[in-house]
C-alpha cells in the first residue's frame, strides 16, 4: 500500500462512477447542515441506518438548532432518544450543543480542533462534519472503511497508519463523494463476515484488493485492524440490558428505588440493580432524589 507514488491506496478505483449507480439515497446525505450532520453521525453510532432514517428527521424537528437543543432540558433529549440505543449519546449530543452555543455562538464549528473538543465527538464524527457538511477533503474512517484499508493492503494495520492512508486516497475536491462512496462500499460490498468482492466491488474490479488477489486467505487481515470493531458483548442478561429497561422506564416516569430489581430484568439481585442504576445517574440519564429517579441528570 504505501508503495504507490501517489500516496493513494486505491489509486484507479472508480468510486465516482459506482456511487452515482450504487450510492444509497439516505436523508442526511442532502442537508449540507452541519447540526443535522452532527445529529445523524451520533445517531449512526452502532444504530441500524433504516432506524435513524426514520428518527433523525423527527428529531430535528424538535431539535432544529444547537441552540434550541440546548436550552431543552436534557431529559427532553433522552426521552426524543427512545429506541436508538446507547442512550449516553443523547446526554452527550446535549452537551455538544451546550458547549457549540457558549463557545461558538450556536454555530457548530469548522475547525477539527474545536470540534474533537465538544463533548462525545471523536475523530470519526468531527471529520464526517467536515466532510458531509462542509465539502472538505478530510477522510472519515469508520470500521467498514478501516476493513477496507486492511483487505486492500492484505494485512492488519496498526492504529497510526489508518488516518494517513485514508487522508491519501482522497481525490482533491472530491472528499464529499469519495467518502460516501466508500462508507457504501463498506456497509453492502467490503462486509464482515460475506463481503461480495465478486459482484460489483469497485476496489476487487480494479485490481486494488491485495487480499482478493490472494484468494481471500486467512486470517482476514482486517479481523483485529485498527479502528476495525471487533463486535458487541452478548446483550441478554447484560448491565445493558438492564440500563436499557431503566431509562426506558424513566421516560414513562420517576421510579421508586425499591422498584429498580424488577423494572431491571433482576428481581433477586437488588444490590446488582443499585449499583446499575448509579451508572446510569452518574452517566447523566438519570437524577436520583432521596429513594427516586427522574430522567435527566
Amino acid at each position: 500500500m504505501e508503495g504507490n507514488a501517489d500516496g493513494n491506496p486505491l489509486v484507479g478505483v472508480d468510486l465516482a462512477g459506482w456511487f452515482e449507480a450504487n450510492g444509497r439515497d439516505l436523508p442526511w446525505r442532502r442537508t449540507r447542515d452541519p447540526w443535522a450532520i452532527l445529529v445523524a453521525e451520533a445517531m449512526l453510532q452502532q444504530t441500524q441506518v433504516a432506524r435513524v432514517t426514520e428518527r433523525w428527521p423527527r428529531f430535528l424537528r424538535r431539535f432544529p438548532t444547537p441552540s434550541i437543543c440546548a436550552a431543552a432540558p436534557v431529559g427532553d433529549v433522552i426521552d426524543e432518544w427512545a429506541g436508538l440505543g446507547y442512550n449516553r449519546r443523547a446526554v452527550a449530543l446535549h452537551r455538544a450543543a451546550t458547549a457549540v452555543v457558549e463557545r461558538h455562538d450556536g454555530h457548530v464549528p469548522e475547525g477539527l480542533a474545536d470540534l474533537l473538543a465538544l463533548p462525545g465527538v471523536g475523530p470519526y464524527t468531527a471529520r464526517a462534519v467536515r466532510v458531509f457538511a462542509l465539502e472538505l477533503d478530510d477522510a472519515v474512517v469508520d470500521t467498514n472503511v478501516a476493513r477496507i484499508l486492511a483487505r486492500v493492503g492484505g494485512r492488519s494495520l496498526r492504529p497510526a497508519p489508518v488516518q494517513a492512508l485514508a487522508d491519501g486516497a482522497v481525490p482533491r475536491g472530491r472528499g464529499w463523494l469519495w467518502n460516501q462512496a466508500l462508507l457504501d462500499v463498506g456497509a453492502g460490498w467490503c462486509t464482515a463476515r460475506a463481503p461480495r468482492c465478486a459482484d460489483g466491488c469497485p476496489v476487487a474490479a480494479a485490481g486494488r484488493c491485495a487480499w482478493w488477489a490472494a484468494g481471500r486467505p486467512e486470517p482476514d487481515p482486517a479481523v483485529g485492524s485498527a479502528r476495525v470493531s471487533g463486535g458487541q458483548s452478548r446483550f441478554d442478561g447484560s448491565d445493558r440490558q438492564g440500563r436499557g429497561r431503566l431509562v426506558d422506564a424513566l421516560r414513562r416516569g420517576p421510579v421508586p428505588v425499591a422498584e429498580l430489581p424488577f423494572i431491571m430484568g433482576w428481581p433477586d439481585d437488588a444490590t446488582r440493580a443499585e449499583r446499575v442504576a448509579a451508572t446510569v445517574v452518574t452517566d447523566g440519564l438519570a437524577r436520583r432524589r432521596g429513594e427516586t429517579l427522574t430522567l435527566g441528570g
